[in-house]
């Protein structure tokens, strides 16, 4: 069992109530971890140590803030089998996910080094006689982060990396399914040497969260929110945040498609169909949940996605021979479970035969002749479950990948490069790529989705425009007549 404590103005501490509360193994049930339940108090704490530290780390020199974000890197590297041996008991990943996990979160760490030096303006042309005026970037106070349990140090990483590079400080709510990871990242930037207060990283039971984040979004100090996870989720932060007119960023859920053109490089396209589906248990917000597959070659490409998705194996990560883990509790499996059974009451065909659940531990799916009128159509499963669907041409192709209230990610899969582009630019999703997965990242790229996926874009460039105010600011060189 993992044993936590928050991390507040550079100070790790319990909570005020002295209240903790417990995570279980979503395999065996046993305790996995003992976190901190912290009040609105403590919340209020975080909050003005972010907002006291601010004023310093804001003014620090660029390269003066990205060595602290390059040395937060090896940091994290170094702590690579400590993230893995918490993700595995909180959540129930694979110890290899967790693993990667950590180089992708040093890499943005890294990237996030890089942009420091990169948040400028520009000088713009005035009319008036004399004035030099310039639009310029500044950082703009505290950010709460909200980080997700699925892709624990990544988007807990990703939840604070730029925030901090545009010379913000930041406050990072961790998950109730992975506190002891989360609160490990606070250590990671304590260790690397962070001025007290820059990094504030909080944990709550999980019936306070609803307050807990309430309060935080209206805390007057808080000038960005941002936050990954499900859309139903960031409707209520875009809806706590539009009350006090603050800007939030949202990546939200995913019913993500992958478009298979008669062309396609079938065994390609299979291998990718297999990562994006089934990785991590499908519980990546990038998911493959709909395979969209030219009707001339859909029951060969059935046949073999079936036939690989029979031969892959679930199990207790624990073990360390499952490369893909369990799902983060026995709720989730069973909530798949249920897009199943409704999806074959109604005529859809189990093409991998009859799936098998055991507690958290689900073997992958695949759900052919999949109708409008099935939950799983329309529904985010978040599990390693993909539904298939035919098309006769291209319009119908585009459409079928267009209905869906989701835009986060997409692919597409032809020989023919000007088509599969003329497609990918028609299809309404934030990401889409061409001959590869629906499951990417990489620092360096704008990260998000339309719809409702959510708004604004984590990664690179894209991410200063989201944790900068851009502040109109002119200098007057020469007597200006005024007409009074």
């Amino acid at each position: 069992m993992f044993e936590s404590q928050l991390l507040i103005g550079g100070t790790f501490r319990g909570a005020s109530g002295k209240a903790t509360y417990d995570r279980k193994n979503p395999v065996n049930g046993n305790v996995a971890s003992r976190t901190p339940a912290a009040t609105l108090a403590d919340a209020d704490a975080a909050v003005a140590a972010a907002a006291a530290a601010f004023p310093a780390w804001a003014e620090m020199a660029p390269v003066e803030r990205r060595k602290l974000l390059l040395k937060a890197a090896d940091v994290m590297e170094s702590h690579a089998q400590d993230f893995a041996a918490r993700g595995v008991v909180e959540t129930g990943g694979s110890g290899g996910w967790y693993h990667f996990n950590v180089g992708l979160a040093a890499s943005m760490l890294r990237e996030a080094a890089s942009m420091t030096t990169q948040i400028g303006g520009e000088v713009i042309p005035s009319n008036v006689p004399g004035n030099i005026a310039m639009g310029i970037r500044q950082a703009c106070g505290v950010v709460f982060g909200i980080a997700p349990w699925n892709a624990p140090v990544i988007l807990g990483t990703r939840a604070v990396a730029m925030p901090l590079a545009c010379g913000n400080t930041v406050v990072l709510k961790a998950s109730e399914s992975c506190p002891a990871l989360h609160l490990l990242i606070g250590a990671v930037f304590n260790e690397a040497g962070f001025p007290p207060g820059v990094v504030n990283v909080i944990s709550n039971a999980p019936a306070d969260a609803p307050a807990l984040v309430e309060h935080l979004i209206a805390h007057p100090a808080v000038r960005r929110i941002n936050f990954t996870g499900s859309s139903a989720v960031g409707r209520i932060i875009a809806r706590h945040a539009a009350r006090h007119l603050k800007p939030v960023l949202l990546e939200l859920g995913g019913k993500n498609p992958m478009v298979v053109l008669k062309d396609a490089d079938l065994d390609e396209a299979i291998q990718a169909a297999t990562f994006g589906s089934f990785f991590n248990q499908g519980q990546i917000c990038m998911s493959t949940d709909r395979i969209i597959v030219d009707q001339a070659i859909a029951d060969e490409f059935i046949e073999k996605l079936a036939a690989k998705a029979k031969s892959l194996k679930c199990c207790d990560p624990a073990s360390g021979n499952s490369l893909f883990g369990a799902m983060v509790d026995p709720n989730a499996a069973q909530k798949v479970k249920h897009l199943i059974d409704d999806a074959v009451s109604k005529g859809a065909h189990l093409a991998t035969g009859n799936y098998s659940i055991e507690g958290a531990i689900m073997q992958p799916a695949v759900v052919d002749k999949v109708t409008p009128a099935m939950s799983i159509y329309k529904e985010e499963s978040f599990g390693p479950v993909v539904m298939v669907l035919r098309f006769a041409d291209e319009e119908q192709a585009v459409a079928l990948a267009n209905d869906s209230e989701y835009g986060l990610s997409a692919s597409v899969f032809s020989r023919d490069i000007a088509r599969a582009l003329g497609i990918a630019k028609r299809i309404e999703s934030g990401i889409c790529h061409i001959n590869s997965s629906t499951v990417a990242d990489e620092a360096q790229m704008p990260f998000g989705g339309v719809k409702s996926s959510g708004y604004g874009r984590f990664g690179g460039k894209a991410a200063i425009d989201e944790f900068t105010d851009l502040r109109w600011i002119t200098i007057q060189t020469a007597h200006r007549h005024y007409p009074v």
